[in-house]
């Protein structure tokens, strides 16, 4: 029973310290565009041609099947 004394304030620090962390996350607005990534990455990005002569989405990846 004794150990109680010590896991109960420990227990209680590490839900103040999950909780301030989860606090700071949404103060800094790390859940403020939830949709974005997720349809960002359907999109394709524009190919303008600068970097060579051939567009490297038709030059395939190289593998053989």
């Amino acid at each position: 029973m004794n150990v109680l004394v010590y896991l109960i304030p420990i227990a209680l620090f590490l839900g103040a310290l999950g909780l301030g962390a989860f606090l700071w996350s949404l103060k800094s607005g790390q859940y403020d565009d939830l949709d974005g990534a997720a349809e960002r990455i359907l999109h394709d990005d524009p190919w303008d041609g600068a970097e060579g002569d051939d567009d490297p989405r038709e030059a395939g990846s190289g593998f053989r099947s």
